[in-house]
């Protein structure tokens, strides 16, 4: 374990006097970007998310950030974990971190749903489209989330952001995503809608309750921030139906979806807009853009497993999957729909 126990057993009790015993640990499995640990007392659990070590590119890993919205969250609809104490000591568990209840329930991920029922499956996914809703209307001004990112030029603003992060992090040059980088700005519909923006919203980041296709708490907030609601619904769609089954993500691109009993694209792009609080266009671009920020973030997961200091031994084969997912953003901006 990469955190010394007794040190962190020290700094848990002193805010929590209350808690007898000796805790265990255990590193929670999923995560490829912050790591993340489920602390055990024999009468209370707890869950801490921190840094990964070593050298990181700016503004990645922000927990401080993921705390601050959990923190406003916390008044709202969304249903997350209560947040307790956000630590900047590097003593404690070696980088800065932040220590959250534990919720119990199931977290799916296999896009496929395999342990759920076919019948039922659709229902997760559309609870999934409900509780991004939920997220999308929350009211700002009330939660104290105005100036948490800019109001203008979401999109123009994250190509340029990950064009940044591709630059610093890339293993290997890329025609494709030179392309792409092109592309994208190039492309961006006229609009301004902002909201909460969750930055990687998909049914691997939301804990479901332990019997019913409800959601119980929506995870892992780190890339949040104010922004354009159709880049939450482009990620969660590219997860799924981008992504093939036996690729990282387990997606359902290459699955019989109605044999499965599982909803297509449109079926719940569908049941999202039927809740939404806006009506704007989503469109091809929103696909190719979803699909360019992911193919960065596997680049820059591999990167840091080259390193040695990406938070899952699955790092390295996110190498190989991103540029297929650039293919597949180019291979979009050839059609006139999706």
């Amino acid at each position: 374990m990469d955190i010394d126990l007794n040190t962190l057993n020290a700094w848990i009790q002193s805010h929590f006097q209350e808690l007898t015993g000796n805790p265990e640990i255990k590193k929670i499995d999923g995560g490829q970007s912050n790591p993340t640990y489920q602390i055990t007392y024999p009468h209370r659990q707890f869950v801490l998310r921190r840094r990964p070590d070593g050298n990181l590119l700016p503004s990645a890993h922000a927990v401080g950030r993921e705390f601050k919205v959990l923190k406003a969250l916390a008044n709202s609809d969304v249903k997350v974990p209560e947040v307790y104490i956000h630590c900047l000591d590097p003593e404690v568990a070696k980088t800065e971190f932040y220590l959250m209840e534990y919720v119990p329930g199931r977290v799916f991920h296999d896009n496929s749903l395999a342990q759920i029922l076919p019948q039922h499956r659709k229902l997760f996914y559309f609870e999934m489209a409900r509780t991004l809703n939920t997220i999308h209307a929350v009211d700002l001004d009330d939660l104290g989330l105005t100036n948490f990112g800019s109001h203008k030029n979401y999109f123009a603003r994250q190509t340029q952001r990950w064009t940044k992060q591709w630059e610093l992090s890339k293993l290997q040059d890329s025609s494709t995503i030179e392309f792409l980088i092109k592309w994208l700005p190039q492309n961006i519909p006229p609009s301004n809608t902002t909201t909460l923006v969750h930055g990687d919203y998909r049914i691997g980041n939301l804990m479901f309750h332990s019997h019913d296709p409800t959601v119980v708490a929506v995870l892992d907030w780190e890339l949040s921030t104010l922004g354009h609601p159709l880049a939450d619904l482009a990620n969660c769609c590219c997860y799924a139906w981008y992504l093939n089954s036996d690729e990282y993500g387990n997606g359902i691109r290459d699955l019989p979806l109605k044999e499965r009993g599982l909803p297509t694209m449109e079926e719940f792009v569908e049941a999202y807009y039927s809740g939404a609080s806006h009506q704007e266009e989503f469109t091809r671009f929103h696909l190719i853009f979803a699909l360019f920020r992911m193919t960065v973030i596997f680049e820059g997961v591999a990167a840091r497993g080259q390193a040695g200091n990406a938070a899952s031994q699955e790092a390295s084969q996110l190498g190989a999957i991103g540029p297929l997912l650039a293919e597949r953003a180019a291979e979009l901006t050839t059609l006139t729909h999706f």
